[in-house]
């Protein structure tokens, strides 16, 4: 077999031989990466692009890519390209997908998992599914209803993920920033926040069965404004990426300076068990105290945690308003040790950050060690928006997947491209 060529800097294209189990035959790296930046000895494929908005990726053990997506035009419109799941399959293993595949179409999805023979989606008031045969893309049923009438508007986005005993966990996001409801005096809230009771937090149902209503379900942590990005890790505990809230300088700026409102609170990665509470909308995380602090609408100021001491806290942390839409442990065997057991979490970019420079649009990696942060994060793939200080089109990343070969997979929901990143060690 012909030997890789050299990766040539961003002037020539690379040939390499994947270690992959799937693989097995020379996989082609885009000249440039495909426009993204990635550390020395990694390069990427444009495995998929122009799809209309993917969100979140499932891989199968064959190698078949199931893609959620939102659609063009917005949620829940009819749209000239409507959401909903398809399969990208590579047929010929050079690293770029040759089929695209519809599974399912006509409604706009951020999540799918694959489960007991069984495709999972969302459109925000519910959770179904389909029944699927591995390797064939037309489900062989019709859609089973698992959970509906579940709260719209704000944060609306169901994103989910489904442990090997069946239990559904359900990100249920806030309606508000900080409890205070549409045309109400943001400063002022009420005390109790009466969206906890329904929102703000994650419910467990049961995936197998059908007709579920939230009232069915189990309350498994609350104080999380919306945890878009939650996944089942290799430990078999609950983790999430949760969006921090907005508006401490803007609302408060006699106690913060816009510097600081740039940079809190902080995105988190939480590790969740049963019964945690993480505090919001009376606290949040703070990058200056390293801490859970009163939220400034019930009596704080930046520093007092009088009513914060005990909520759970945050596994790791981030700046603020860096939007982390998706996270994936890393399983695999194919990039170098130091990533084995670590999480890559995708960053979807700030809107928020002004006066100061918008800032995010990057895939991060944590290292994790016995549930913990094992070290401080790391930029892993960036240059996906001109607002980061790159070039060209506006991409954000939103969702993130190892295959069976040990790959990353990246897709951007704003151009609709997916990367493949694969380890060459050059």
């Amino acid at each position: 077999m012909k030997q890789a060529r050299t990766l040539m800097g961003l002037a020539a294209a690379a040939l390499l031989l994947s270690a992959g189990p799937l693989l097995g035959q020379r996989v082609e790296c885009a000249p440039d990466n495909g426009g993204i930046n990635l550390p020395a000895g990694f390069c990427a494929t444009v495995f998929a692009d122009s799809l209309p908005a993917p969100r979140h990726l499932r891989i199968l053990a064959n190698g078949d890519v199931y893609v959620s997506l939102a659609g063009r035009g917005g949620r829940g419109n009819t749209v000239a390209t409507p959401g909903g799941v398809v399969i990208l399959r590579d047929a010929n293993r050079d690293g770029r997908a040759d089929a695209q595949l519809d599974v399912v179409r006509g409604f706009g999805t951020s999540e799918v998992v694959v489960f007991d023979n069984h495709l999972y989606v969302e459109n925000a008031s519910s959770i179904f599914r389909f029944p699927i045969k591995v390797g064939e893309a037309a489900p062989t049923g019709a859609a089973d209803t698992i959970v509906s009438g579940l709260p719209v508007g704000g944060h609306t986005i169901k994103t989910f993920a489904i442990a090997a005993d069946g239990s559904l966990y359900v990100n249920i996001g806030s309606a508000s920033n900080v409890c205070a409801a549409r045309g109400a005096d943001p400063k002022r809230p009420p005390d109790p926040c009466p969206e906890l009771s329904t929102r703000a937090g994650i419910w467990r149902f049961d995936a197998r069965k059908s007709g579920q209503k939230q009232s069915d379900g189990v309350q498994f942590v609350t104080g999380l404004r919306n945890a878009v990005g939650i996944t089942i890790g290799p430990d078999n505990a609950l983790w999430a990426a949760q969006h921090g809230r907005d508006a401490l300088f803007q609302s408060w700026p006699d106690l913060f300076d816009a510097k600081y409102g740039a940079e809190n609170p902080a995105e988190e990665l939480v590790r969740m068990s049963r019964g945690d509470d993480y505090g919001w909308p009376y606290c949040y995380y703070s990058n200056v105290e390293k801490k859970r602090v009163d939220a400034p609408e019930y009596g704080g100021d930046g520093q007092k945690t009088t009513r914060c001491a005990s909520k759970t806290a945050p596994v790791a942390a981030f700046p603020g308003h860096w939007a982390p839409n998706d996270l994936a442990f890393y399983t695999g065997s194919a990039f170098p040790a130091k990533y084995r057991g670590g999480v890559f979490i995708a960053f979807h970019g700030s809107w928020n950050r002004a006066p100061e420079p918008q800032a995010g649009y990057r895939v991060v990696f944590q290292p994790i060690r016995d549930g913990k942060a094992a070290g401080a994060y790391e930029s892993f793939a960036d240059k996906f928006s001109p607002n980061s200080g790159g070039e060209g089109p506006n991409r954000r990343p939103g969702g993130l997947a190892v295959g069976p070969d040990g790959a990353l997979y990246i897709a951007d929901d704003a151009t609709g491209r997916i990367w493949k990143v694969v380890y060459t060690g050059r």
